[in-house]
């Protein structure tokens, strides 16, 4: 079998197995992500999860020796829920982002990615590869852009014609030297929603993301929320699908190819009370298989006291009352007295004044002072 042959089955093989699109690329280095990442990280706009060292990000030689191509896979996930649930008076509900839906999207792809692997090792019994989803030193997007999966929306998503940007990524590099694809020619052309909707302006430009401004990324950070940014989170408890949905590309997009997939409504839009008092067990329980778990409850907590603040929500008065005097983390007492003196009430406002006198933490106080002034801002 020559490599183009062996390029054909490898494609025939990838349907079998739940591999919606698979690409083909060079393993030459990505000199132009090169100096933009060179760029982010002069600015700032780094998030801090990616691999620090960027000739890794952009050089597969550091990662595997003497590579020759690279395979880049995607699959299509959901975006409407089959059985949807309404938050309500009383029973506000949270929202997780699409790409949490389901179980955790890099297990998912890693048996994608093995499977391939096993193929590829039956087919040539001398073949070296080493895979990676997400966390992996390479850019997904990057590879996928130069095999031809899609091109680089200016939301910095992947968009292919079939699927939309509702794709997770994956790729193998690996000894073989298979024909490259073709990249794909951007749709995006004048258009600027995606821009425009940003909530938060993370969008500098197109093509450039500040992450440091980006409510996907500010979802998953464990310490105070700026204020900026509470007041733009809306019931988002994990990341933020708004760059994706104004996009005219991404209309009437939804796949459900996958049972693993499948978002179980109660899961992905919880209602928000009881997430305030799970125990580290029942928060694993219950969210455990979501790739938006990975931080733990507290961002978690966090982002659900700030939804109920956003809703208003009195029937959760007392339950953020109870986190102010008995819970140990100063960052949930904190952001509870935050969300006390946005729903407002007498109730509320008694119980500021009087843990006010109580609690030692200097920036639990900042919260409580800030919750104070909602009640008179004049102080």
């Amino acid at each position: 079998m020559n490599i183009a042959e062996l390029k054909e089955e490898i494609i025939r093989y990838s349907k079998t197995i739940g591999i919606d699109k698979i690409g083909f690329t060079t393993a030459s280095t990505f000199d132009g992500l090169r100096n933009r990442l060179m760029i982010q990280q002069e600015l700032g706009f780094q998030s801090g999860f990616e691999e620090p060292d960027i000739e890794k990000r952009v050089n597969p030689a550091l990662l595997m020796d003497q590579p020759m191509s690279i395979i880049s896979i995607a699959l299509a996930y959901p975006t409407k829920m089959k059985d949807r649930v309404v938050s309500k008076p009383g029973e506000r509900r949270g929202i997780f982002c699409r790409a949490s839906w389901g179980d955790d999207y890099h297990l998912v792809l890693k048996d994608r990615l093995s499977k391939l692997e096993a193929y590829l090792e039956e087919l040539v019994p001398d073949v070296r590869f080493t895979s990676m989803v997400d966390t992996g030193a390479l850019s997904d997007r990057a590879v996928a852009e130069r095999a031809g999966i899609g091109w680089s929306g200016k939301n910095c998503s992947i968009f292919t014609p079939e699927f939309g940007s509702y794709v997770y990524l994956g790729e193998t590099i690996t000894n073989i030297p298979f024909e490259p694809d073709e990249p794909l020619e951007s749709k995006c052309g004048t258009c600027t929603k995606c821009i425009d909707a940003c909530p938060t302006g993370a969008l500098v430009q197109g093509g450039q993301l500040n992450a440091q401004r980006c409510i996907s990324f500010i979802t998953q950070t464990k310490g105070f929320m700026p204020d900026e940014f509470r007041e733009e989170l809306g019931n988002r408890i994990y990341g933020c699908d708004t760059c994706q949905t104004v996009c005219p590309e991404n209309k009437g997009k939804d796949f459900h190819f996958h049972e693993e997939m499948e978002p179980d409504s109660e899961i992905v839009k919880p209602l928000l009370k009881p997430i305030l008092h799970m125990s580290n067990k029942e928060f694993k329980e219950k969210f455990g298989r979501l790739s938006g778990s990975w931080r733990g409850k507290k961002p978690i907590q966090r982002n659900s006291i700030i939804a109920l603040a956003h809703f208003k929500d009195e029937s959760a008065v007392e339950d953020l009352i109870m986190l102010m005097k008995k819970d140990p983390r100063p960052v949930i007492r904190g952001t509870a007295a935050w969300a006390l003196g946005k729903i407002g009430g007498e109730e509320a406002e008694k119980a500021l004044q009087a843990l006010q006198a109580s609690e030692n933490d200097p920036e639990v106080q900042q919260e409580i002072e800030k919750g104070l002034k909602m009640f008179n801002p004049i102080m």
